[in-house]
Formats: structure tokens, C-alpha cells, sequence
């Protein structure tokens, strides 16, 4: 679900989208479960998944795979793991 790199924290998510109330929802199985109010058109809800995981953890947030999965790879730029796991909680 978390994993150092070089870069900073990649998170592996799986995406709810058209939620009623966006926010983290625990976990779902190897992914941290993740709720967005957009629907998964025209990239809405991965860009909400972001937005949602930049203000979470204070850290630039990009998508390194899953752009029309739900299970996707984000990269939290410059993060360092324990305060990662400290906010988004998980392993």
C-alpha cells in the first residue's frame, strides 16, 4: 500500500468514485480505500484522488499508473514514509 522511493511515497489506491462524502475510508485488501464525489469520466476522479491526497498529506500528488482503473499508483513527491503512514495510516 505505501512504498519508499527516491522520489518520496508511492500510495496504491482503489478509487470510489460518485461518492456522497469524499475521504479516506480505510483500506481494500493491498489499496488504501479512497472516496471522491466525481464520476470516473474525463479523468475527474483520478484528478479528485489527487486534490484529495495533496491536502491530506501537504505533499505534490501525481498519478504513476492506474488512469482508468481503480486501483491506481500515486506518488507523493517528497514525502518520507513514517509521515505518510502517520496521516493515510496503513503499511
Amino acid at each position: 500500500m505505501l512504498r519508499a522511493t527516491d522520489g518520496g511515497v508511492e500510495v496504491t489506491v482503489w478509487v470510489v468514485p460518485g461518492a456522497s462524502r469524499p475521504g479516506i475510508a480505510g483500506r481494500h485488501g493491498d489499496a488504501l480505500k479512497v472516496r471522491v464525489t466525481p464520476p470516473p469520466e474525463d479523468g475527474r476522479a483520478t484528478d479528485a484522488v489527487l486534490s484529495l491526497l495533496a491536502a491530506a498529506t501537504g505533499h505534490p500528488a501525481s498519478l504513476v499508473s492506474g488512469g482508468r482503473s481503480r486501483t491506481k499508483r500515486i506518488l507523493l513527491s517528497g514525502a518520507h514514509l513514517e509521515e505518510v503512514r502517520l496521516v493515510l495510516g496503513g503499511g
